[in-house]
């Protein structure tokens, strides 16, 4: 009894003299510095005023995702204390090198901090100097100041749904119509019946000849596919005119898109003449229909949900449901093969005027982005800046109208009004007006036209 008696005894001690000995979490914590400060110009102690004197555990100032303090305590070989302490509080430098960081906007930021310039990512390096990456940007300051200051006849502006991009992302994403192969480019161009002496109006609106029968432009986001978003732009209005107003779709980019994979690429660009190929061949349905769905930069390919016969003419039933569950109207749409016209300013004037809107190819450059308003010429702005920052890409639009205007020297100056597919934050409206009569951007270089295929069927009986 006596033996196990001393040894409780012994336990007893043993415990005792075990918590005398544990020491506090804070104790325990690794220090905070092992690999350097963090933030070796952050003004903690300082910021809070604080310096307590012996150890005070609520002495404590938020840091990073942790806490630092501000007390005598803290002063050890691995410690706690806020960056500041040694400095402020002591009155002497920090004990241990302080890691450089970078500073930006009155902060300092730790080694492999990063933050966005734009479309440029810049890293603080260990030398204590931001790296930066020199991608040429989609929306550049520079350049829109100098469109602005210059007298070229058309305003730049600042777009927030390119901003963050990369020149070579606009180009890519934004875009997505291939050059026409030579063959193509070789068509036999249709002739129009003009006098040599006709005079076409010095204005002209598509949508005014023509009203509830010209949609509204598209918006194709990130996906390259103005091949499929012209298209439907221009078969959907041509089918409103040729069919009276009797029927006015509006036809399905993403039927496009998805279905006609024949030497096509869906949002990483396309072909034109491909895209009329599926329309006379196959036909679409409308976009209530088929809703786009592809707006994300290279998203993975979206099966066909509407695969449609190749026999009948105007408009007819799918051989499938919409895949919008909401709606049961699935008549597909089809037009005519397509033509193309001449390049002469007057025959394609002529054929808007007669039978309405036409596709054109244009050449995308840099300063294309930026517009806003007024007539859009191609201009040297980004020339000084090298190489990198003047880049061009193919692109293809409705053309719905033409105009001019007065200049302040007393010149006149024409333009074509074109409907792009960047949606209505973009220009005009979603609409801009370019140089016409001189091939401005190549835009009457490649101009097609079409013909609904309408039969008496699809008129309404009385």
């Amino acid at each position: 009894m006596r033996q196990l008696r001393a040894l409780l005894c012994l336990c007893l001690l043993a415990q005792v003299a075990l918590a005398s000995r544990v020491r506090t979490r804070r104790e325990l914590a690794p220090g905070l510095y092992e690999h350097g400060v963090y933030d070796a110009g952050g003004a903690y102690c300082q910021r809070g005023d604080v310096c307590c004197h012996g150890r005070d555990d609520g002495c404590t100032v938020p840091y990073q995702d942790t806490l630092c303090y501000c007390d005598l305590f803290c002063n050890r070989t691995i410690s706690d204390c806020c960056p500041d302490f040694w400095e402020y509080c002591l009155g002497i430098p920090a004990p241990f090198p302080k890691a450089p960081g970078c500073a930006r906007a009155g902060h300092t930021y730790p080694t492999g901090a990063t933050y966005r310039e734009n479309c440029n990512l810049c890293t603080c390096g260990p030398g204590g100097q931001w790296q930066c990456e020199d991608h040429a940007c989609l929306m550049d300051g520079e350049l829109i100041d100098a469109v602005n200051r210059g007298n070229y006849g058309w305003r730049a502006a600042n777009y927030s749904q390119f901003w963050g991009m990369t020149l070579e992302d606009g180009i890519r994403y934004r875009l997505g119509t291939f050059r026409p192969s030579p063959t193509v480019m070789n068509m036999n161009e249709m002739q129009m019946n003009m006098d040599s002496n006709e005079v076409l109006p010095r204005h002209f609106d598509a949508a005014a000849k023509w009203p509830g029968m010209i949609h509204e432009p598209l918006d194709q986001g990130n996906c390259a596919g103005s091949w499929a978003f012209s298209t439907a732009a221009v078969a959907s209005d041509r089918i409103s005119i040729h069919s009276m107003g009797h029927m006015t779709p509006a036809l399905s980019p993403q039927n496009l898109l998805s279905c006609d994979t024949r030497n096509q690429r869906g949002c990483s660009g396309g072909r034109l003449d491909g895209a009329w190929w599926y329309l006379r061949r196959r036909g679409v349905v409308t976009d209530e229909c088929y809703p786009f769905t592809s707006q994300q930069s290279q998203p993975a390919a979206q099966p066909c949900m509407m695969h449609s016969r190749s026999t009948g003419r105007g408009k007819r039933q799918a051989t499938a449901r919409c895949p919008n569950a909401q709606t049961h109207a699935n008549e597909i749409y089809q037009s005519t093969p397509a033509y193309r016209l001449s390049s002469s300013e007057k025959e394609i004037m002529k054929e808007l005027m007669e039978n309405g809107p036409v596709q054109a190819i244009l050449e995308v450059h840099e300063d294309f982005f930026m517009y806003k308003s007024g007539i859009y010429r191609h201009t040297p702005v980004a020339e000084g800046k090298g190489p990198k920052h003047q880049k061009h890409g193919t692109h293809s639009v409705k053309i719905t109208g033409w105009g001019e205007e007065q200049l302040p020297d007393g010149q006149t100056q024409k333009y074509w009004t074109a409907a792009n597919s960047w949606g209505t934050a973009w220009g005009e409206g979603g609409y801009f007006r370019i140089a016409r009569g001189v091939n401005e951007c190549e835009v009457e270089t490649f101009v097609v036209g079409v013909w609904g295929r309408v039969s008496m069927e699809d008129m309404p009986h009385k």
